[in-house]
């Protein structure tokens, strides 16, 4: 339409939404449907946690706050930083959004002209490259396929960097693939960084609790301090605390960054949910003891369908180090037919036409930047995955 902005031309609308949706849709029509696509966790948000927004509530703590925060909460974040990642940050050092996406919003809202340019690498979540577009500056993709475990390399890292890079971002562990950077990953691109000091790192650490066997997170300005200062960090409590609906984010960053991303959410959604907030002050003071049993939870999901992913199916799925996503390769199974005579030209074929055929809802892995892939999210239960396993071997067993 005519009235639309030439900004919104520039972005597109969200793959994992559009197949969520339509996964919705053929439920309502009474299909069985199982939908691997969408990447929330399947527990309850803990009784803790909800029992101190209801306290919030009685309390009457139900009014604007500052734009940034409750100082109860930036001290919380603060402490949490320092206690988890070694970084030595105050409160005046964190600000607390309404999701872990407005942190980004707001950080590259505040930071890009055109003609910039933002490292991301690939495969990535579907929103990094859109609010990007939006911003009015370039998305610059680095190739980190399975041939590098989808984790990016130094020396890609140093082809894409150019005097208008502004931004790199890095997902760790990551969406869509899974895949967490040791200590030693992320000091060899913190070297590669070091020599471009016009480069800011936005690290996205939102799955931090979901690494697995036994590996210990990192994050970039951790093993590699000198780089804090234009380094921002950014968290949540969604995939931690089973919080999606709660919309709390939190990062630590420049101040000069937290001012400027104070001053844009001012003119947006003004402060976060207070009820929000106080229950994010519990999740992250509060008991941390269940973190574990979801954890083993998460990795023995993942085992089984990895598994079954790669019995024989015409996949090649690697074991991911962490969140709850894997990522397998479809290629293979390309260019030939499904038994209910679908033609799988590419990765957006296959997982239409798995939904369309057995019900199984997942999300083709063009979205994410890399095709001949698809993304499916364990955080369901062992019964749904163990069906959803048996159907993608059926649909894959019939492709001819």
């Amino acid at each position: 339409m005519a009235f639309l902005s030439d900004a919104l031309g520039r972005v597109a609308p969200s793959a994992t939404v559009a197949i969520s949706q339509k996964a919705r849709v053929l439920a309502q029509e009474g299909r069985d449907i199982i939908a691997l696509s969408a990447g929330e966790p399947d527990f309850d948000t803990p009784v803790h946690v909800r029992d101190a927004a209801k306290a919030a509530m009685d309390q009457g703590k139900t009014r604007y706050t500052n734009v940034d925060g409750i100082a109860e909460l930036k001290e919380t974040v603060a402490r949490k930083f320092k206690r988890d990642n070694g970084l030595d940050v105050s409160a005046a050092d964190c600000f607390v959004s309404s999701g872990g996406k407005q942190i980004i919003f707001n950080a590259l809202m505040a930071t890009l002209n055109p003609g910039d340019e933002v490292v991301i690498p690939v495969p990535y979540w579907v929103s990094y490259p859109e609010i990007v577009r939006l911003c009015g500056a370039e998305p610059v993709f680095a190739r980190a396929d399975a041939a590098t475990g989808f984790k990016l390399a130094p020396d890609v890292l140093e082809a894409a960097i150019s005097p208008r890079t502004k931004w790199l971002i890095l997902n760790t562990p990551s969406n869509p693939t899974g895949a967490a950077y040791s200590e030693d990953e992320l000091k060899a691109l913190a070297a590669v960084l070091m020599q471009h000091p016009h480069v800011h790192v936005l690290t996205d650490d939102i799955y931090e609790v979901l690494v697995y066997d036994d590996r210990r997170f990192a994050t970039l300005a951790q093993v590699e301090p000198a780089l804090q200062e234009r380094t921002l960090t950014m968290n949540g409590v969604s995939k931690s605390h089973a919080m999606t609906g709660w919309r709390i984010g939190y990062c630590t960053g420049p101040r000069p960054l937290l001012a400027a991303m104070t001053k844009l959410q001012s003119q947006s959604t003004t402060n976060p949910s207070s009820i929000s907030q106080w229950a994010a002050v519990a999740a992250l003071e509060g008991p941390q003891d269940f973190l574990g049993e979801w954890r083993q939870v998460f990795q023995n999901r993942r085992d089984m369908v990895v598994a079954g992913l790669n019995a024989n199916t015409g996949l090649d799925c690697l074991t991911p180090e962490g969140a709850f996503y894997v990522f397998p390769s479809c290629q293979r199974l390309l260019g030939k037919k499904s038994a209910g005579g679908r033609v799988l030209a590419t990765d957006e074929d296959f997982v239409l036409g798995l939904l369309e055929e057995t019900g199984v809802a997942l999300v083709h892995g063009t979205a994410f930047g890399l095709a001949g892939h698809f993304r499916l999210s364990y955080a369901a239960s062992e019964a749904e995955l163990t069906e959803a396993v048996k159907r993608i071997q059926q649909f894959c067993a019939g492709i001819a």
